[in-house]
């Protein structure tokens, strides 16, 4: 998901996306572990894509705009 997608999102979307990311990131390190996840690339997509989320949601504490 790109920043510029995530920045349309208003802060509680956003808070509900980043607690459905962490969720879905915890399956696929499972997943991983147990040796079943084919596309491992998922996990660093997820990761980043948890990332993203929160630098929004801090700039936004912050007042930052862009």
């Amino acid at each position: 998901m790109k920043a510029k997608e995530l920045r349309n999102y208003t802060d509680e979307e956003l808070k509900k996306l980043l607690e459905e990311k962490k969720k879905q990131f915890m399956e696929l390190r499972f997943q991983h572990a147990m040796g079943q996840l084919r596309n491992t690339a998922l996990l660093k997509e997820v990761r980043r894509d948890i990332a993203r989320i929160k630098t929004i949601l801090r700039e936004r504490e912050l007042g930052i705009r862009r």
